[in-house]
């Protein structure tokens, strides 16, 4: 990726940065662990965003 990027892209990644996120424990608990892995997870070097 460029070294200068647009602050739109940038906006794009932090967010996507900040959405790539585990899932609370608090929210473990109170579904009584039903919910353990979040379906929108990304790894960097796996899955790619599509920007």
């Amino acid at each position: 990726m460029a070294r200068n990027k647009p602050f739109a892209r940038k906006l794009r990644l932090t967010r996507a940065t900040k959405s790539n996120r585990r899932v609370p424990a608090w929210v473990m608990i109170r579904t009584n662990r039903n919910f353990l892995r979040h379906p929108k997870r990304r790894h960097w070097r796996r899955n790619r965003l599509k920007l």
